[in-house]
């Protein structure tokens, strides 16, 4: 149905742009807001980490790796977590890659562009005004005279038209929220880049000095049993012993140098990685170095409280936001079946000549209004309204699917520190025995007490304890990232964000989302 006014020549200026002001304000006043509001699903009460109380204290033994740890519960997390290993060096690769790693980049102008169309929506509650001139010379057939000349018209018009679309249902609102939630989400997948930034590349450095250690403890066994070899040869060559046994040595000191190359290519592949992190090419690498005794365990780490979780994890803000949106576009969806309300305006002047525009007599106005109501579409408009609700119950599956990870890996965390520490308490005890063991048969091997094989058994036994020490004690660091990333990161505290990446102020100054559309009835996660 559409009601239009044709168009006035009129003496004065005519003010009926301004009469459009009232009326667009009072059918934004009684508009209303189809579609559900939104309210963020509630954590299950029963909802926990443990069936078992978890051991409050974490204590390995004095070696490397070894400080106790208490847990917290309820203990705030710094926002640059990195620091608490107290290394200098650590901190710097950090930086470096916050500053540099592709990843954030993309996550922040992507986070931008989501800022810019919520402008872009937000432009849609305000009217548009167009500004039009032209100047057209015309030449009329006399048959439409009635003259035997056909005369040349010139016409010179310039005009302001405006445009309105009120939001009577909430169309445009719902799309706004919609839009901000988009924006809302990106923001947290830029913390997830920020927090699976910050853990890789500690993790990498924990890895980096693992397998550094791992290569020196091997090549001091090859050290050792390169000696071992040569004193096996001198006594060869004295006749106490025979080829059996320096065989049996070299095949030994074989092995043992057959386990170097492969732990040199995790070294070198590990530091390519790190430096993929940092935004560098493999040729790039400045040959940082760590090793596990410059990293310290924090003696306090935190356990946040279950109903924390879901407003710590980035990955679960992100799950919300689409939540969230997904509930806005079925108010967009049912807004698209009402009927869509459109008031245009224009004011103006026309004359035969551009110097006489806007003189006494060239006025000209226009106002009309509009209003179109779906009436026949095949369906359409119920399916996409059908195709939301769906989206929307897809979304909340995978809520509710990210809230259980997150609990997970929280559990799985905590789970880890204590088993860990115990195991690296195991390490350090068998590595003990192994090292008296080993220096008891070589004291009797030179006596000739034992025989070879019993000296070679020792020394093979002792090179796995060292390894399996190195890996306990780089465990404990690993689970002490892991617990962190678990619980969010702390990036609430961190003080060194960009702001030119984080939410802006409403460009026009508009109320917030739940200021507009307060929350009425809570979602459900069944």
């Amino acid at each position: 149905m559409n009601e239009q006014l044709r168009p006035r020549v009129s003496g004065p200026r005519h003010t009926a742009l301004l009469r459009l002001a009232p009326l667009s304000l009072c059918i934004a006043l009684v508009a209303c807001t189809v579609g559900p509001d939104f309210n963020r699903p509630d954590v299950p009460a029963n909802a926990g980490y443990s069936k078992e109380n978890l051991t409050a204290t974490a204590q390995a033994d004095i070696a490397t790796g070894g400080a106790a740890q208490r847990l917290v519960a309820g203990m705030d997390i710094p926002g640059q977590w990195w620091t608490l290993f107290r290394s200098p060096a650590l901190n710097a690769l950090v930086e470096e890659a916050l500053r540099a790693n592709p990843d954030v980049s993309a996550a922040q102008a992507a986070l931008r562009q989501a800022n810019e169309l919520v402008y872009a929506d937000q432009a849609s509650l305000f009217p548009s005004v167009n500004a039009n001139a032209s100047k057209t010379r015309e030449k009329i057939s006399g048959v439409q005279t009635g003259t035997p000349s056909s005369p040349i018209l010139t016409v010179s018009s310039a005009s302001l038209s405006v445009s309105y679309a009120p939001d009577v249902f909430g169309g445009t609102r719902r799309q706004i929220e919609s839009s901000t939630a988009q924006a809302e989400y990106e923001r947290f997948q830029l913390e997830a880049t920020y927090l699976t930034l910050t853990a890789n590349v500690v993790n990498t450095a924990i890895g980096l000095a693992s397998v550094r250690d791992q290569v020196a403890a091997t090549e001091e066994i090859i050290r050792l049993q390169s000696g071992q070899l040569d004193l096996l040869q001198a006594q060869r060559r004295l006749g106490a012993i025979g080829d059996t046994d320096v065989l049996t040595q070299q095949t030994a000191l074989a092995q043992t140098r057959a386990t170097l190359p492969p732990l040199q290519k995790q070294l070198a592949q590990t530091r390519n990685q790190l430096m993929a992190y940092l935004g560098r090419f493999p040729n790039q690498d400045r040959g940082e170095a760590f090793n596990l005794a410059s990293l310290h365990l924090p003696e306090e780490l935190p356990v946040s409280l279950p109903s924390a979780i879901v407003e710590q994890r980035p990955d679960v803000r992100s799950a919300q936001a689409q939540l969230h949106q997904a509930s806005a576009n079925i108010g967009v969806a049912v807004a698209n079946q009402l009927p869509q309300f459109s008031i245009t305006g224009s004011l103006g002047s026309t004359a035969a000549s551009g110097t006489k525009l806007f003189s006494s007599g060239t006025g000209v106005w226009s106002l009309a209004g509009s209003i179109a109501q779906p009436i026949f579409d095949a369906g359409a408009l119920e399916h996409r309204k059908r195709a939301a609700v769906a989206a929307y119950d897809e979304s909340a599956a995978r809520y509710r699917g990210t809230v259980v990870t997150a609990f997970q890996d929280v559990a799985n965390a905590l789970r880890a520190l204590e088993a860990d520490a115990d195991a690296l308490n195991q390490q350090v005890v068998a590595q003990r025995s192994a090292q008296g063991n080993l220096d008891l048969v070589q004291a009797q091997f030179k006596l000739g007490a034992v025989a070879y094989i019993n000296l070679l058994t020792a020394q093979q036994t002792y090179q796995n304890t060292v390894l399996s020490r190195v890996k306990a004690q780089a465990a404990r660091y690993s689970d002490t990232t892991a617990l962190f990333q678990a619980l969010g990161g702390g990036w609430w505290n961190r003080t060194d964000v960009d702001p030119a990446t984080t939410g802006k102020p409403d460009r026009f100054g508009l109320p917030a989302w739940q200021e507009i559309m307060p929350a009425k009835t809570a979602a459900k996660l069944n």
